[in-house]
């Protein structure tokens, strides 16, 4: 008898163990500096969502977003030491630290983001920089042309950037000191008030962000440089050791969910670019044309950008004209 209800308990016990072990969820947390209401933030608890769904459970992330979790500038760190499992950041929030990838964002006149969320993943897949090693990355994304938003002044020509300070980030500081300004290296999420309370005289920032930090408030008029247009390359990315323990099945279904969100959020930029226009222009805000004279000057004060780019990631092994020259191929 005490041998039967021995083995019944051995058996309740071994089916306890199956059933926790097949109920069991892997739980990860995101991390991500967009608040909850930008289109790039929705898209990001979209994936988190479609993970869950496609992995039947097995994956579970917690989003968490508006730098809840950690501060844009951290958040690559944070993933790589396990404090947060994903992240989106801005890459150039972290400069020098990816100088393979810092050459999407050059000035090399964006017409998109879809265009550039292409470029970006098709520069990731033709070098695979071993600056991402420390993390597994699941896709880069860009933004739609980034462009010269003024909070008062009207800028109409190249000699009107002289001395005026422009909220930048990373190879865009670059850019407005080529044009003969000066660059202001702070976040978006700093923006509005620098702008509010005149400590920079504009900003350079896509259209979308007219809308999505609400910076068409104060921002008055957009100078549209678009043949000189940069990008952000924006990465989420994965704790290493987060990914590898992962199975075979569950690392390709998400690789397949990222090449779809990843098209997703170059769709996004677009359509957020446009719902910045129309937010801005409701505030009466004005855009300023350049003649194709003046155009032919804004270009030539950027071109030498480029060279010494790759003159600097030589330094690093780096072939920067060959990756230059791609990007300009793939555009």
């Amino acid at each position: 008898m005490k041998r039967v209800t021995f083995l019944v308990f051995l058996i309740f016990c071994f089916s306890a163990i199956f059933a926790f072990n097949a109920s069991a969820k892997t739980q990860f947390t995101y991390a991500n500096f967009f608040p909850p209401t930008h289109i790039q933030s929705q898209l990001a608890e979209s994936w988190c969502k479609e993970v869950e769904k496609r992995t039947n459970g097995e994956i579970v992330i917690k989003y968490f977003p508006a730098q809840a979790l950690t501060k844009a500038p951290q958040t690559y760190d944070a993933v790589v030491n396990g404090i947060a499992d994903i992240g989106m950041t801005v890459l150039a929030y972290s400069r020098g630290r990816f100088p393979v990838a810092s050459a999407i964002d050059l000035p090399l006149g964006y017409k998109s983001g879809v265009q550039a969320t292409k470029v970006a993943n098709a520069v990731l897949n033709k070098f695979h920089p071993k600056e991402f090693n420390d993390t597994k990355i699941m896709f880069l994304h860009g933004h739609g042309p980034g462009l010269i938003n003024m909070a008062d002044k009207k800028v109409t020509s190249l000699s009107d950037m002289k001395g005026l300070k422009i909220r930048t980030t990373g190879a865009s500081g670059r850019v407005i000191a080529a044009l003969g300004g000066s660059p202001v290296g702070k976040g978006m999420g700093e923006t509005y008030q620098l702008l509010q309370k005149g400590v920079v005289d504009g900003s350079l920032h896509p259209l979308e962000a007219n809308k999505g930090w609400k910076l068409g408030e104060v921002v008055k008029y957009v100078t549209e440089s678009y043949p000189i247009a940069y990008t952000t390359t924006f990465a989420v990315f994965m704790n290493i050791d987060k990914w590898n323990k992962l199975t075979p099945a569950q690392q390709k279904t998400i690789m397949a969910i990222n090449a779809e969100w990843a098209d997703k959020h170059g769709q996004g930029w677009d359509s957020s670019d446009k719902a910045g226009v129309e937010f801005f222009k409701s505030k009466g805000g004005e855009f300023i044309s350049l003649s194709d004279a003046e155009i032919e000057k804004w270009k030539a004060a950027v071109a030498p950008i480029m060279g010494e780019y790759a003159k600097k990631v030589s330094a690093k092994g780096i072939d920067g004209k060959a990756v230059v020259d791609f990007i300009k191929a793939n555009m």
